[in-house]
């Protein structure tokens, strides 16, 4: 009978645990194995921290936000000793492989234990859709929606004070949450950071769509090098030595508010798009993943992550999902930017 170890790793992410529920329901059904949870990350796996995965520790969280087991941002990868630490706590916990839920980060660290003979199969998490390899990852849809649902209320409070509101998303250097919850909204400019525009042409936009007697919207991602500044990060940078983004909304808001004579607010929706119930579409969605996953495991395909090709559910080497991230093309952002304005 298989015996899988599984983590959630990086940043937290709508839908974590329907994966962590269908991966147990179909070790335990299908084949009458074992699901083991580590938590934290890949911290538990270092430290050994890790618990029975159970039908009463699942019950009922499919809907729920966030990770039952925890995350963390650590590297198995990095450290004196740390691979032996790993191979030592799949030797003590008897288990036949691991299945590991992260972003770019996380499955960077798993295809290089891959590479040092480590049984691991990848599940990709994030919100910000730029992990390549896979059509979509779950956590991005309930992302969008959270935005598509908070610019919703920005319209209505701009239209009220004639006001230009801008609202800065997530996504670091990628813009589709900006560029989908933009579209979704009927945004006058969406700036993301595949192609950066100057700000006369952000000035344009919004004094075309104050000329039309509308309240403009403006949809920033976090990530958007601002013309003569670049990536804005005031925040310093995370332990890992990324730039810590957040910001721009509020660095663009005056300059704005100075070129157009609008009075100019920003709102920066941060880690809201991160928390609370994931939608239907990524409950689905992490299903598949995590049953996936575990058919991946019992087949022996280490090194492979469970993708999202069209509607089916395919494998594909971790390699595609690492080293760069997904960008928006430039045809698709033009034919959106015909909306802008």
């Amino acid at each position: 009978m298989p015996r899988f170890g599984i983590l959630t790793s990086g940043g937290d992410c709508p839908g974590l645990n329907a994966v962590i529920r269908s991966a147990h329901i179909r070790v335990d059904r299908e084949y009458g194995g074992t699901l083991v949870g580590f938590r934290n990350g890949w911290r538990g796996v270092l430290d050994d921290d890790a618990v029975e995965i159970t039908e009463e520790i699942t019950h009922g969280i499919a809907g729920m936000g966030g990770t039952i087991l925890g995350t963390s941002r650590t590297n198995p990868a990095e450290g004196t000793g740390a691979l032996g630490r790993v191979r030592r706590t799949l030797e003590d916990n008897a288990l036949d492989g691991l299945i590991a839920v992260g972003g770019e980060g996380s499955l960077s660290a798993a295809h290089a234990l891959r590479g040092a003979g480590v049984k691991v199969v990848g599940v990709p998490k994030t919100i910000d859709n730029d992990l390549n390899g896979t059509d979509y990852s779950f956590g991005f849809d309930t992302a969008v929606q959270i935005a598509t649902d908070a610019m919703d209320r920005l319209l209505t409070t701009g239209a009220s004070h004639a006001r230009c509101m801008i609202a800065e998303v997530m996504g670091r250097n990628s813009g589709w949450i900006a560029l989908h919850a933009g579209i979704a909204t009927g945004a006058h400019a969406v700036l993301i950071p595949e192609h950066p525009v100057s700000v006369d042409q952000i000035v344009e936009w919004v004094e075309s769509a104050r000329n039309r007697g509308q309240a403009p919207l403006v949809v920033v991602a976090e990530g958007f090098p601002l013309e003569g500044d670049g990536i804005f990060h005031p925040r310093g940078t995370e332990a890992s030595g990324r730039p810590r983004l957040g910001g721009i909304g509020e660095r663009l808001a005056p300059l704005l508010e100075k070129r157009t004579g609008i009075e100019t607010r920003a709102t920066t929706l941060g880690h809201i798009q991160r928390g609370g119930t994931p939608t239907a579409y990524d409950r689905v969605l992490g299903a598949r993943f995590g049953a996936a996953a575990v058919d991946a495991a019992v087949a022996g395909e280490w090194g492979k992550m469970v993708a999202l090709s069209g509607e089916r559910i395919v494998t594909a080497d971790l390699s595609e999902a690492i080293g760069s991230i997904k960008r928006i093309s430039a045809e698709r952002y033009d034919r959106a930017a015909v909306c802008f304005g």
